[in-house]
């Protein structure tokens, strides 16, 4: 899978969030070699911004995000940077 589908994807996934924003970066090429890199799974930065996160910690901010990955995780995607943000914290 190409790293355009996996973006698209993870957009999708992340619908249920309802986000105000989501900035995706193909990080992948950064780690070439690496073993994630060889088993297909790619490095991505995500910033997402959602009224969701208002009043949860960054530890909880973080499980919405991964759960809403779940399908895609340690397959699509080794490894996730995440940047979750209120609206407020603009």
């Amino acid at each position: 899978m190409n790293a355009a589908d996996t973006t698209s994807m993870i957009r999708a996934c992340l619908a249920s969030l309802e986000p105000e924003t989501v900035e995706i970066t193909d990080e992948s090429a950064l780690h070439a070699g690496h073993e994630g890199a060889r088993s297909g799974g790619g490095h991505y930065q995500l910033t997402i911004i959602s009224k969701h996160f208002s009043g949860l910690n960054t530890v909880a901010r973080h499980r919405l995000v991964y759960q809403a990955l779940a399908t895609l995780m340690g397959s699509c995607i080794h490894a996730l940077s995440i940047t979750a943000l209120t609206p407020d914290e603009l």
